[in-house]
């Protein structure tokens, strides 16, 4: 069994960015490490004390906390243009390729876990058996396999959609995910960026086909988000049960304040409405990047709104997670968006971290560093509660209790 203790280091995860004190902080801590899960956390001297012979990982002062979640993550991302064009033209195996090394990228920039939220032809289902067996690397997969779409619907052209129609279309739909492997379900209701043929505020489902499709969910256990943009669109989702809103490019007060009522979260993608230089260098055509960064004001406003309602918000960049931007990557851009656009680095941290992993049900194993939750970890020499730009410093990545980068070494894991 892989035993080792990491030493010289701060640990933070989520709990001290909720203002516990007892908790989710220690100054000069170590972490031990058995086999894939963290076996103790706390002060160095009671840690080590336990951890006997184990190896022992020196970080230079760092500050370890948790490995990013990123709730918004398209492995096959096809935008309109030339890059996505050479995505769509890919044969099944360069598909399966191309997401293998997406993966790979991902873990390596620190985001352990990903929840994928429409995959190209059911490929992220083998892409995560595959990273289970230790035949690929990459983040831990929580995924919806195909989004649900009306026909002609948001996202039809793309391979990553199931079009339905009518109620008995979307149950359909949802059973024919589960029954793939999906861990969620995603639906669009509304227009978006990506659609020529369709304006954001374009309803896209009738009530009761966006009811068919919760109650399916639910009753199979299976949480439900959905890509939207207006206000009205989103009221009657979330009255009907939606769990998360994907973008919410024009929420008002009310809605806002309707969805914290209602323990709906939100996924802003900040950087969809702000990333000119990733959609030059996709190629993505001249109307998409006019729709797309016309909306950004409102897209921030709204954010701010929810905000203001205490609308859980969690990170995702929808963007490639490890996609070179603005001298760091898409995840922590996106992470310093949110941060800067109201919520500080201590709620940084925990839409991050703990607060994605309690969304997917999956916080009695991730989002915290202490015993018996896996030993997904990162480590950087600025403080993340200080400042959110200190995840741009990331160079220790630890999954399952294996180092997979050590910039001090010079070294990655294949």
């Amino acid at each position: 069994m892989n035993d080792v203790v990491i030493v010289n280091c701060t640990v933070t995860d989520a709990r001290a960015a909720r203002g516990s004190t007892a908790e989710g902080r220690v100054a000069d801590a170590a972490v031990w490490v058995r086999g894939d899960r963290i076996a103790a956390a706390g002060p160095r001297e009671e840690v080590t004390g336990l951890a006997g012979d184990a190896r022992v990982i020196d970080l230079g002062g760092a500050h370890v906390t948790p490995g990013l979640v990123n709730m918004h993550t398209h492995l096959s991302l096809s935008l309109p243009g030339r890059a996505g064009d050479g995505v769509r033209d890919m044969t099944a195996h360069e598909l399966a390729l191309y997401m293998a090394d997406g993966a790979r990228r991902t873990l390596h920039c620190g985001v352990t876990t990903v929840r994928c939220v429409a995959e190209k032809d059911h490929a992220d289902f083998a892409l995560r058996r595959a990273i289970e067996a230790g035949r690929a690397t990459g983040p831990r997969i929580f995924t919806a396999g195909r989004a649900l779409v009306c026909t002609g619907g948001h996202g039809h052209e793309g391979g990553d959609t199931l079009e339905c129609d009518g109620a008995d279309g979307f149950r359909r739909g949802v059973r024919a995910q589960i029954k793939a492997g999906a861990d969620l379900i995603k639906i669009m209701i509304s227009g978006g960026i990506a659609g020529e043929h369709e304006r954001i505020d374009t309803p896209q489902l009738f009530s009761d086909e966006m009811a068919a499709a919760l109650r399916t969910a639910h009753a199979w256990g299976r949480k439900v988000t959905a890509h939207a943009g207006p206000a009205a669109v989103i009221a009657e989702a979330v009255e009907l049960g939606l769990d998360c809103v994907e973008h919410g490019y024009q929420l008002t007060p009310e809605v806002a304040e309707l969805m914290a009522r209602h323990g709906t979260a939100l996924v802003p993608t900040l950087l969809v409405t702000r990333c000119k230089e990733f959609f030059d260098e996709l190629g993505v055509p001249g109307w998409m990047q006019c729709r797309s960064l016309g909306a950004g004001p409102r897209h921030l406003e709204s954010y701010a709104m929810a905000l203001d309602a205490g609308v859980e918000v969690l990170l995702g960049s929808d963007m490639p997670p490890f996609w070179a931007f603005e001298g760091t990557n898409a995840t922590v851009r996106e992470l310093e968006f949110m941060s800067d656009g109201g919520l500080g680095p201590a709620g940084a941290l925990h839409a991050g971290t703990l607060g994605p992993v309690r969304w997917l049900g999956a916080d009695a194993d991730l989002g915290t560093v202490e015993a018996g939750k896996y030993a997904d970890l990162i480590a950087m020499d600025a403080d993340p509660l200080e400042a959110t730009s200190a995840f741009r410093g990331v160079r220790w990545v630890m999954k399952a209790g294996r180092v997979v980068r050590d910039d001090r070494s010079g070294w990655e894991r294949p």
